[in-house]
């Protein structure tokens, strides 16, 4: 069972499933052949009758299996509706019920004997149009047909025990091979679907770890790109005054180049994180370098859990990111976590030298409501008159008992 598992499972599994149930289909046109066969050996009947049913018999099989191909085909979306090949196959079927009533008529086959010969028309004819029409019209057709066949034969003289077994069969036989035949079309079609949905769910992974990369990537360099270019501008200040001040300042410019370089490898790797502690402690050191006065408020931060940590790390780095990009004109930063009830938690970033209206189209923001609904989390963020922006992160986590 493995084995078959393990090869329907490949690239080539739905159309190797596809040929399996084909062959399925067009054993059911050899078992009736068969059957057929069978008939005309075991009955006693003259030389014109016999070759008039082996033609019609041939007439039959030989509609069926082309019917079932395109059928199937047709189940799957992959071409056109068979009428011909329907019209075909009813008139072959009606054809050879006709010839058994004249059969029976003529005297030349008795009631037992026409019985199975009807039995085998009504069970094989429903099959092939469950695949080729719509559900509503192959019922229709297989109900009509069984009617008229039915019913011919009762005009025929079938009665009794024999008249009974046609009737089962329409009202019984019928209708369970069509649903069988339909339902080896539907499982064909579902082996596809779930393979065009594999394929889509792998193209999806591979979109999501692309749109992790760039959010990431924008998360780390986002702030110290910032900070590189204020450190950078007062070094060009400092060293035109002659201070000595100005290496350190490049130095730190250095120090900054060289941990974005070993973030930026844990960002290829997967394994980056932020602290919330770390990230903290390195905004007030960053905003405090960019004249910018900055007063956290951290509570409850060693009390959260490792993943809510995180989240509100990245929060705090762009929040810092995005004040240092408006430094010339902030003057202040307000950095408040706080609880809001049992397995809450809310950090507000307040800032102000704010522009009255967005200057470009960044990322950062929606990267955070990515990563914050992901742990059932909001991000709201307010324009306060005079310049004052005002972010909002809310998280709510289920306790542990």
């Amino acid at each position: 069972m493995n084995y078959w598992v393990e090869r329907l499972g490949g690239p080539d599994g739905p159309g190797r499933y596809r040929r399996y149930a084909l062959g399925t289909l067009v054993c059911f046109a050899l078992v009736e052949a068969g059957l057929w066969a069978l008939w005309l050996a075991q009955t006693d009947i003259d030389a014109p009758a016999l070759t008039s049913v082996a033609v019609l018999c041939v007439a039959h099989v030989a509609a069926q299996v082309p019917l079932m191909r395109a059928g199937l085909r047709h189940y799957l979306g992959l071409g056109p509706r068979p009428d011909r090949l329907v019209a075909l196959y009813t008139t072959a079927t009606v054809a050879m019920a006709v010839l058994g009533w004249v059969l029976l008529g003529t005297g030349r086959i008795d009631g037992p004997t026409l019985a199975p010969y009807l039995v085998w028309l009504l069970m094989f004819y429903a099959g092939p149009p469950g695949l080729a029409l719509p559900r509503r019209a192959a019922a229709t057709l297989v109900v009509v047909v069984s009617l008229c066949v039915t019913g011919g034969t009762m005009v025929a003289g079938l009665s009794g025990t024999t008249l009974a077994l046609v009737i089962g069969s329409a009202v019984f036989m019928a209708p369970f091979m069509a649903m069988a035949v339909r339902a080896t079309g539907w499982g064909v079609r579902l082996i596809e679907e779930l393979a065009a949905a594999r394929q889509t769910q792998a193209r999806l992974a591979v979109a999501e770890e692309r749109l992790r990369f760039g959010r990431d990537l924008h998360d780390v360099l986002g702030r110290n790109l910032a900070v590189v270019a204020l450190k950078s501008e007062l070094a060009v200040q400092l060293a035109r005054r002659g201070r000595p001040e100005a290496v350190d300042q490049m130095l730190e410019v250095q120090r900054i180049a060289q941990d974005s370089q070993r973030e930026i490898r844990s960002v290829v790797r997967g394994y980056r994180t932020a602290d919330l502690h770390t990230e903290l402690v390195g905004a007030r050191s960053v905003l405090e370098a960019a004249g910018i006065a900055c007063r956290i408020e951290d509570g409850p931060a060693a009390r959260l859990p490792a993943d809510i940590q995180a989240a509100l790390g990245w929060v705090v780095r762009e929040a810092t990111t995005n004040v240092l990009r408006h430094a010339q004109s902030a003057s202040r930063c307000d950095v408040s976590l706080r609880t809001a009830g049992p397995g809450a938690v809310l950090l507000t970033v307040e800032n102000d030298g704010a522009p009255e209206a967005e200057d470009g189209a960044g990322t950062g923001l929606s990267g955070l409501k990515e990563r914050l609904s992901e742990l059932s989390g909001t991000l709201a963020t307010e324009r306060r008159p005079g310049g004052v922006f005002h972010l909002t992160a809310y998280i709510r986590w289920e306790e542990s008992a």
